[in-house]
């Protein structure tokens, strides 16, 4: 019973001391509950996230504030559409294969209270699209015990962009961000889901021009969101905690020069989940950020509605 799904966080990039705020915008928290299978087998799937992100702190290596005493604050309201399609068609070890669109549109509000950062306003993000293998539940004596899905999603560089600005819906550069999403039902009521991300970035040949480079490159991540609910309502409501986690592994370069500081967050929070249908399904989740490094650290509220035609 879930939904698949791949999405936007606010990227941003920054001037000054702090040189690694230069991921691009991947899943943070936008999946969690029964994260390893569509809620309604084969066919059409319609997907519609809204989020809204806020942080007063921009951390720095260290995780404290990179900008102290003065602190710029951000609100980010988002926007994801996505189409889903999952075939009934077997091609790999009994798993079938579905293919996953996303579009994203983002609008920043930034108070830089005497920093350098800027925003590019109102716009698309970057297009998203993932060729996946949906392998079928394992099944026990009382329902579903396991199941588990493979997407080689791709981040296209087609956002609003503009190198003079430090925060824009766009990153200006491909990114190959393939993942594994599973449930594991250790009781009938009980679930827990977890998806997990690698991440890798081309070069951007246009960076912010608050670097003073012709080019540079994010280093690769890892990201996952992992989550575990108990069903209140029987095939109608449950109720948990979610979270993800984001970390740095390879540095960031700029004229092929490494550079210091890599990302971290952690996000915690309370998330259910209402289904009016097998058809019909209401997210809501919430994320506490703390341990970040090289990013900003803030809240996040995510809604997400789908529905099987």
């Amino acid at each position: 019973m879930k939904c698949f799904i791949s999405t936007l966080v606010v990227a941003v990039a920054m001037a000054g001391a702090v040189q690694a705020y230069d991921l691009p915008s991947v899943n943070l928290g936008f999946t969690s509950f029964l994260d390893g299978a569509p809620p309604a087998g084969p066919g059409f799937y319609f997907t519609e996230y809204l989020q809204f992100y806020t942080a007063d702190k921009f951390a720095g290596p260290h995780g404290g504030g990179a900008f102290a005493p003065a602190t710029p604050k951000v609100a980010v309201s988002a926007s994801l559409s996505q189409v889903i399609y999952q075939s009934n068609q077997p091609i790999l070890l009994g798993g079938k294969w579905g293919v996953d669109f996303i579009l994203p549109v983002a609008n920043f509000d930034l108070k830089p209270g005497g920093s350098p950062l800027s925003d590019n306003g109102t716009g698309i993000g970057d297009f998203l699209v993932g060729p996946y293998i949906q392998w079928d539940p394992i099944m026990g004596k009382n329902g579903p015990v396991f199941v588990h899905r493979i997407e080689l999603q791709c981040i296209t560089p087609t956002g609003r962009y503009s190198a003079t600005d430090a925060l824009n819906p766009g990153a200006n550069f491909f990114s190959f961000d393939p993942y594994w999403a599973a449930t594991w039902f250790p009781t009938p009521k009980c679930e827990l889901s977890w998806r997990v991300h690698y991440l890798w970035n081309d070069e951007n040949d246009q960076p912010f021009v608050g670097y003073g480079v012709n080019k540079t490159q994010a280093g690769d991540a890892v990201h996952l969101n992992f989550a575990s609910s108990y069903e209140l309502l029987p095939h109608q409501l449950r109720a948990g905690i979610n979270g993800y986690y984001l970390k740095q592994l390879g540095a960031s370069t700029m004229n092929g020069v490494a550079v210091t500081g890599r990302e971290q967050v952690l996000g915690l929070g309370p998330g259910a989940i209402y289904s009016f249908s097998q058809n019909d399904h209401i997210f809501a989740n919430i994320y506490f950020e703390l341990a970040a490094e090289n990013r900003p650290e803030g809240e996040r509220y995510i809604l997400r509605w789908v529905h099987h035609f």
